[in-house]
């Protein structure tokens, strides 16, 4: 299996877990349409797109276990139609750069896990750890 995270067409591990995101494709429990979150041209395109729909951005720490259950226990719950937001998950590791602009963008102190809303460009929720199986998101669509 491909590790090279940094190439789109390769997905590696980050395909294993949540399909290939180039092609829409939803992950393994059928539910959520993750896109990767692997430029910093992107995070102008998701403060655009958040005027007409929620944008979510998941911040994942490939090393850590409690942010691997914390993703987890989100696919699990997550319960949202793939069209009523645009969900992205960023790989910290991977682009720690782009976890970095996030903050700065956004102005949320970086956290890891941590799950990001975005409507109007602007951040209107944000929680990490157990806070975020606490969200109720329907209330951002």
């Amino acid at each position: 299996m491909p590790t090279n995270l940094g190439n789109s067409n390769k997905m590696g591990i980050f395909s294993s877990i949540f399909g290939n995101s180039s092609s829409g494709e939803n992950n393994d429990n059928g539910k959520a349409a993750w896109i990767s979150l692997n430029s910093l041209d992107q995070l102008e395109e998701i403060e655009k797109m958040s005027e007409d729909r929620p944008q979510f951005i998941f911040k994942h720490s490939t090393s850590c276990g409690i942010s691997g259950m914390v993703l987890r226990m989100f696919k699990q719950s997550y319960s949202l139609e793939p069209k009523a937001a645009d969900l992205y998950y960023l790989d910290l590791h991977a682009y720690r750069q782009i976890s970095n602009k996030v903050a700065e963008k956004f102005g949320v102190y970086h956290q890891s896990p941590q799950l990001l809303v975005i409507k109007n460009g602007e951040v209107v929720a944000h929680n990490s750890h157990g806070g975020i199986s606490e969200m109720a998101l329907e209330n951002y669509i």
